[in-house]
């Protein structure tokens, strides 16, 4: 296991001081990925997640910051506004930062912890469609990958077609009565020389906000990119990918069903770990790189527990936005004095 506090001292990671939007602004640092999972093998890359404040020129000037990131050592450090957006919606890669155990936060100021005691205040039933969204997500990859080169081009075409509207649930959701305009995906005879079908979209907004516009079809693009993507590779980085997307899907399904059952986030899975390694390592991988009828068993089994769990959770149907906005103004406060 890598030192990570260590890690922290050298100058690759000398950002987390000197840049102007970290340093002592910066309320949490953990582990994400693989280590904060506890599914880490020899190969796994090191990730940080954290969050930090805004500055003052966000809250009440001109500028606007959602994110830092470095590409160079995978760290991502939220804002804390828009920290709390994704809480607000059960995303899952945030939960996850407010789960981890208590030695794997790496930085913790004292309102930082105070996120981490207050973390409850942000779950609600929505857990079951973000995280199950997250998790068909992944069953996408998987079917991507399998039915690839198995499936004629009309019916990958298709497939594609279901896992973009898939994709789309959740914009769908949120603009169920949407009276700005509409969209419509739909199969029909390719203008593509090189297919004999395509899918094609029509259109129609008036007054979207850009950033609405710009996430719908950033969606649809990275579903046809990670579809075009697979077969790509060479075999045992393919193989490696199956399984770790196999594995994640049913990881999301054991952090939803804590969030629901019991009102807990919990990131690392000590309990479920052999579990989640068997899968990471292929074993429930065929030899025709499709997976054993004792996954989908154990995928069903988790299906049904999180429907269970969603209708049986004494969580609210959605955060009491008071008490939200309450923590937010004393957090954003204190953001004004840092």
């Amino acid at each position: 296991m890598p030192d990570f506090k260590m890690l922290l001292e050298t100058k690759e990671y000398e950002f987390l001081k000197t840049e102007p939007r970290l340093g002592r602004r910066i309320l949490l640092l953990g582990l994400g990925g693989s280590y904060a999972y506890g599914t880490a093998n020899e190969n796994s890359d090191i990730d940080f997640r954290g969050v930090t404040l805004n500055l003052p020129s966000d809250l009440l000037g001109l500028t606007e910051f959602e994110q830092y990131e470095d590409q160079h050592t995978d760290t991502v450090i939220y804002s804390f506004n828009k920290m709390v957006r994704l809480l607000l919606e059960c995303n899952p890669n945030t939960c996850e930062i407010l789960g981890l155990e208590p030695d794997e936060y790496l930085i913790l100021s004292p309102l930082g912890r105070e996120l981490l005691e207050r973390k409850k205040i942000f779950l609600s039933k929505r857990a079951a469609k973000s995280f199950g969204g997250y998790a068909s997500a992944q069953l996408r990859r998987l079917q991507n990958a399998i039915a690839r080169n198995s499936m004629p081009q009309q019916e990958r075409e298709q497939h594609i077609l279901n896992s973009v509207r898939n994709a789309l649930e959740d914009f769908q959701r949120r603009y169920a009565s949407f009276g700005k305009g509409s969209i419509r995906l739909y199969i029909d005879k390719a203008e593509n020389p090189q297919l004999e079908t395509e899918i094609f979209v029509d259109a129609n907004y008036r007054h979207l906000p850009l950033r609405d516009y710009e996430n719908m079809w950033a969606v649809m693009h990275n579903v046809v990119k990670d579809y075009d993507k697979i077969g790509k590779r060479n075999k045992k980085k393919d193989d490696n990918h199956l399984n770790k997307h196999a594995m994640h899907l049913i990881r999301l399904f054991m952090m939803a069903i804590d969030i629901l059952e019991r009102g807990e986030i919990r990131t690392r899975r000590t309990n479920e770990q052999e579990l989640l390694l068997k899968i990471r390592r292929g074993g429930f991988q065929q030899d025709d790189k499709s997976f054993s009828p004792e996954f989908y068993e154990i995928l069903g089994d988790y299906e049904s527990r999180l429907e269970r769990a969603a209708r049986e959770s004494i969580l609210p149907d959605q955060p009491d936005l008071n008490v939200v906005e309450e923590f937010v103004e004393y957090v954003n406060r204190h953001a004004l004095e840092v």
